[in-house]
């Protein structure tokens, strides 16, 4: 199964956290930080949304920053997805 984003929405997959500090401590799943750094899977095709024509500027591939608690969670085929508008996002890591 496949999601097919619609408007602005954009399909973001979260990067994995890391299991080791920079000093060599590995770190439990409890205790390791959520990244807030995103790869873009799948992205609408943009438009007009509330009366202002939207043009996408990510792609498939783009490392994202999103904020904490922007966007919905969705699991599919036991990978979690979070679904976000291109608006939520707040830089594209180049």
């Amino acid at each position: 199964m496949k999601l097919k984003p619609l408007a602005d929405r954009v399909v973001l997959k979260q990067n994995a956290a890391e299991e080791r500090t920079s000093s060599g401590i590995f770190l439990t799943p409890a205790s390791q930080e959520k990244p807030e750094v995103y790869e873009v899977v799948e992205v609408g095709p943009g438009g007009i949304v509330d009366g202002n024509e939207v043009k996408m500027v990510v792609s498939a591939g783009d490392q994202v920053l999103v904020g904490k608690y922007s966007g919905t969670k969705v699991k599919l085929d036991e990978v979690e997805y979070t679904i976000v508008r291109q608006g939520d996002i707040l830089a594209v890591i180049a």
